[in-house]
């Protein structure tokens, strides 16, 4: 087996899995974060649920640790006086990003099995744990039986053979490999990373490797643990444990094998983690601002790889320089080590831990026009603010910061560019006021859905254009419709127009990004009946599933002749799409047993 058989058969009491089943899988670890959190306890107290192991179960408040946030705020302390009222643990606002606390404090150690409301939790797969971001469905149900349905995914694995080229970071190897494989060439696949310099990354370089597997599609990318992990994971975790690795003769779906002699120093273009390009295409381009921190590099050795850099310089005039560790302990090291002191005489502000930038008001966010270099995981149009984001490594980005514009380290000029003339900045409308229809109310749930179909035939539609983060602290189901498409450019007016029984067509990949149930939940509060697409971000599925709402894929069907306005049946039960004034029969992919029978209950909370 490989490396996610073996941990998905260990908890689910198998000798043997094998890809396309579904098992129960006890979770040992189970977290929410603030914003996820308050709709963990709502939908625990709404289905008279209790928590099977406060002991596993953990809040962590790292989206909104500075409080900026009135809603945030309010979550928080309802998820504190339910966390005093159950014994459930608290990582409050002092203690950094919920997935490295899991790490770093030893919450889980290889082989363990961990959920979050954080859509990055794959990155467990650092030190060889199943990590998975789910929605507050997934969550609550986790919360109240210690286990969830998983489908045990196929497994592809990348060996990274040759040696790494000077200068190049652990976030250049993830960017290379978004280069290579895309954002949906590993769509559901768990990834096996392996070869000779994988064995020598660090800690640190692993975990921002393994951070970016969302962004590649995939369930989880995993690093085989070698020494310095599981000394790193014994000694913060007190435990004896045994790591798991696939077996010699494991079966893989498809297996590739990239030189990283071949690797060079990247950015993402903004809009898209994936859109990769050399340096050198961007390089002279003027930066306003630049971010160093999330969960991809927020770690001790990328704190001392930007004072190594700033040791005795200023950031560039007109430049603003944020920087955000990822956990108080990275926090108190800095200090320790006289960090902080090198990051403020270089004219940084430094911040409280947390996931800064990635979270909507955060540090990190920019305005319109402003163009900031970023060493998050994601530069989705208006996830880290309204300007253009750019996604480097560390060094680039302290090298941005210095020089005033993108550049090689090694090319920092010995003054900064001169301000440049502003541009005239466009206006910025806001979000339009949208009329929430009501969803359909039904004693049943048919097996015929007739509808009024939109035609959105666009790829890699995220989460965050399907429902911006601005809106997360939203905890009323009714409110959150309005925001459906807000963020997504040429369907702004959708909520306004949509009528209740209508018929999402999409692309590729949609829902993409993000663990918010509310990307989901938006359009059942509008009344909508269905989406059907190509194929779908593997934690938007599960939350469209498990919430009853029917997701539904195509056949093999290269082209599709439909036209947004026309009316189609749905069929259920023969898994079929009708166009009946068309004549037009398209096959669509049959539901799993599970999506059946939790569509039939109408949630999966009513099963538990």
């Amino acid at each position: 087996m490989t490396i996610i058989e073996k941990i998905i058969a260990r908890h689910s009491n198998r000798g043997k899995v094998v890809p396309g089943e579904i098992v129960d899988v006890t979770i040992d670890v189970r977290l929410a974060r603030d914003f996820g959190g308050a709709n963990v306890v709502r939908n625990l107290l709404g289905n008279n649920l209790g928590i099977a192991d406060p002991g596993r179960t953990w809040f962590t408040f790292d989206c909104n640790p500075t409080g900026s946030d009135q809603q945030y705020a309010a979550n928080q302390h309802y998820c504190r006086q339910f966390a005093r009222a159950n014994n459930i643990s608290v990582f409050d606002i002092d203690s950094g990003i919920g997935t490295h606390l899991a790490i770093d404090q030893g919450l889980a150690v290889p082989g363990d099995t961990l959920v979050s409301t954080d859509s990055h939790a794959n990155i467990l797969g650092a030190i060889g744990c199943f990590g998975q971001g789910m929605g507050d469905r997934d969550i609550a149900a986790a919360w109240a039986n210690g286990a969830v349905w998983f489908k045990v995914p196929e497994t592809v694995r990348i060996t990274l053979t040759g040696t790494c080229p000077a200068g190049l970071a652990a976030k250049d190897i993830a960017l290379n490999l978004l280069k290579h494989f895309g954002a949906a060439s590993l769509l559901g696949y768990s990834v096996e990373l392996d070869g000779e310099a994988v064995e020598r990354f660090s800690l640190d370089e692993r975990i921002t490797i393994a951070s970016m597997a969302t962004e590649l599609g995939a369930i989880i990318l995993f690093i085989p643990p070698g020494d310095e992990v599981i000394d790193h994971c014994a000694k913060v975790s007190g435990r004896s444990f045994t790591p798991v690795y696939a077996d010699p003769d494991a079966v893989y779906a498809r297996e590739y094998s990239l030189n990283l002699e071949s690797f060079e120093q990247v950015v993402s273009l903004p809009g898209q983690p994936h859109n990769v390009v050399p340096v050198s295409r961007v390089e002279g381009k003027p930066v306003d601002s630049v971010f160093i921190g999330s969960c991809t590099n927020g770690r001790m050795e990328d704190m001392r790889t930007a004072a190594r850099m700033l040791q005795g310089r200023k950031i560039a005039p007109g430049v603003v320089l944020k920087i955000v560790p990822a956990t108080n302990t990275v926090w108190n090291e800095c200090l320790k080590e006289g960090l902080i002191d090198i990051f403020k005489q270089g004219g940084a502000l430094v911040s409280n831990a947390g996931c800064a930038g990635c979270a909507s008001g955060q540090v990190g966010q920019n305005g319109p026009g402003e163009v900031t270099i970023s060493t998050g995981n994601r530069n989705f149009t208006g996830k880290q603010g309204k300007g253009e984001v750019y996604l480097a490594s560390p060094a680039l980005a302290v090298a941005a910061a210095l020089a005033g514009y993108i550049c090689r380290p090694e090319n920092i000029p010995p003054e900064p560019l001169e301000l440049p003339e502003p541009p005239e900045q466009a206006k910025s409308p806001l979000l339009p006021e949208a009329q929430v229809n009501p969803p359909v109310a039904s004693s049943e749930k048919p097996t015929l859905l007739e509808g009024r179909i939109w035609l959105i035939p666009e790829d890699n539609i995220d989460t965050d254009m399907i429902y911006h983060n601005r809106h997360l602290a939203v905890t009323d189901f009714s409110e959150m419709g309005r925001y459906a498409f807000g963020n997504l450019k040429g369907w702004e007016n959708f909520a306004r127009e949509a009528r209740p029984g209508d018929i999402i067509i999409a692309g590729r990949n949609f829902g993409c990004g993000s663990s918010r149930q509310q990307a989901v939940d938006c359009f059942k509060a509008l009344g909508i009946q269905a989406i059907v697409a190509r194929s779908f971000g593997a934690i938007y599925e599960r939350n469209a599933i498990n919430a009853g709402f029917p997701v539904l894929t195509f056949g093999n069907q290269d082209t599709i002749d439909l036209e947004t306005g026309d009316v189609v049946v749905i069929d259920l039960g023969k898994s079929m799409l009708l166009n009946r004034k068309k004549g037009i029969k398209i096959s669509l992919h049959p539901f799993s047993e599970v999506q059946l029978k939790i569509y039939r209950s109408g949630d999966l909370l009513k099963m538990c």
